[in-house]
């Protein structure tokens, strides 16, 4: 990953486009990272791959509370306890 100041991105913005579109580039300041710029194609790739991955802990997780008797009406019953 390639790294770039924060001053270098601001003079040099277009570089820095250009750079994010071969590989992520990391922005820092005073030593530290304030953030990663990616390509607009990966920041897309990551939503997805992160969404994928949060649909199939849910679908486990559904499976999981069937499997131990957990039903629409008895999640409805738990949740409108107001003991």
């Amino acid at each position: 990953m390639q790294t770039m100041s924060a001053n270098e991105a601001e003079i040099h913005f277009g570089e820095l486009l250009d750079r994010a579109q071969r590989e992520p580039v990391r922005v820092m300041r005073h030593a530290r990272v304030v953030g990663v710029l990616v390509s607009a194609q990966d920041y897309e790739d990551m939503r997805a791959f992160y969404a994928n991955r949060l649909r199939h802990r849910m679908d486990e997780a559904a499976e999981a509370a069937s499997r131990a008797g957990l039903t629409p009406e008895t999640l409805d019953d738990l949740l409108s306890d107001e003991s």
